[in-house]
């Protein structure tokens, strides 16, 4: 493991020499993830991409790209777009990304079931703010928002995410 892998260990995220607060899924952490079992799938992930809502907040990386009115995330196993990024209008299962909350404000998007999803084995595994601390999430990494704040612009796209 590099210093630069973002590493969830069972009490918290290791990233850079320092250790963080995180969620994980309701779930738990699980090397069967499957789509609606709120958990966090186990395994080193790749960064693919960073979202952010420029409205709300100054673009956090070189790579980060806005998230517009529109910009939802397939959760459909049934769809030829499940795990993916898609647009409104768009009639099957999704997730928006532009919440009127402010917990998709800075996403940062895996690798998991991604770019290849095989139906049904999860979607929308991504890095984001927590609703509050020890309040779990879908399966996705949750972290403190002034963390998350400092951590985005230190990743880069070799940066894995490594679940132990």
């Amino acid at each position: 493991m590099k210093t630069t892998d973002l590493v969830v260990t069972p009490t918290a995220l290791r990233f850079m020499g320092r250790n963080f607060p995180r969620s994980v899924g309701k779930g738990g952490i699980s090397s069967r993830k499957r789509e609606g079992d709120g958990a966090t799938p186990r395994g080193t992930h790749r960064l693919v991409g960073m979202l952010y809502r420029p409205d709300r907040m100054a673009k956090p990386a070189d790579w980060a790209l806005p998230i517009h009115i529109g910009d939802l995330w397939s959760d459909d196993p049934g769809h030829e777009d499940y795990n993916m990024m898609v647009r409104a209008p768009y009639p099957h299962s999704h997730e928006r990304l532009r919440r009127a909350d402010p917990l998709y404000d800075l996403v940062i998007l895996t690798d998991w079931n991604w770019p290849y999803a095989v139906k049904g084995r999860g979607s929308a595994i991504f890095i984001h703010r927590w609703r509050k601390q020890g309040h779990p999430t879908e399966g996705c990494i949750g972290l403190r928002p002034s963390d998350l704040a400092w951590i985005a612009p230190r990743t880069r796209l070799d940066t894995r995410l490594i679940v132990l």
